[in-house]
């Protein structure tokens, strides 16, 4: 179980449990931050699909001459503290985590599946979840990642069915940030993509 520091105000506390992982507050008061190891890796979050889920993107491989850079279903949930902070000031809080779980497009007999991947169902012809197949994070800690553009770092627990990894390793900057950077509705985030945020948003 992880335990928490919670400043009083903005700043950062250490605290080292007894898994070994050192905790680290790098996030506006209020907000729950990561966890990382003394190495500096992530930990995975507890619980994460019981956070706010903002959205699912899909682009799935039949669509897209069968390379799509991203061909899962991607369900999206935000951090409930940083949900919060968002649907408030349309800001997204030091400490904001985000978690990006794929799931595969549900596959049937081959002769069950049309040409473009989809597939007949009780609701109709289209695509549907089939089974996990990774899990990501975003966080953005601009103490901690303070050379990262926004202060956002990004890490995958693995791209295979769970158990998903405990700890990883930040992406290098270049395979993540730019095309946030240039593509994203929000700091780095793709809004234009979640309608529960675009519905949070203080307008």
């Amino acid at each position: 179980m992880r335990k928490y520091v919670l400043p009083a105000v903005f700043g950062c506390a250490l605290l080292v449990g007894a898994i070994g992982h050192t905790v680290t507050r790098a996030a506006d008061d209020g907000i729950a931050a990561a966890t990382f190891t003394a190495e500096g890796q992530a930990v995975i979050p507890d619980n994460w699909r019981q956070w706010v889920y903002v959205g699912t993107p899909l682009t799935p491989n039949a669509l897209n001459n069968g390379k799509a850079p991203f061909p899962e279903f991607h369900n999206v949930y935000m951090e409930p503290s940083a949900y919060a902070h968002w649907a408030k000031t349309g800001k997204f809080a030091n400490g904001t985590q985000i978690v990006k779980e794929l799931v595969l497009v549900r596959q049937k007999g081959k002769d069950e599946m049309n040409k473009d991947g989809s597939t007949a169902e009780v609701s109709g012809v289209g695509y549907f979840q089939g089974e996990f197949a990774g899990l990501e994070l975003t966080v953005k800690d601009t103490e901690r990642f303070k050379d990262e553009p926004g202060g956002w770092a990004y890490f995958s627990f693995g791209h295979k069915p769970p158990p998903y990894e405990k700890t990883a390793k930040a992406f290098p900057t270049d395979a993540c940030n730019a095309c946030h950077e240039a593509s994203a509705a929000d700091d780095f985030v793709f809004t234009q993509f979640y309608p529960v945020l675009r519905a949070a948003k203080p307008k």
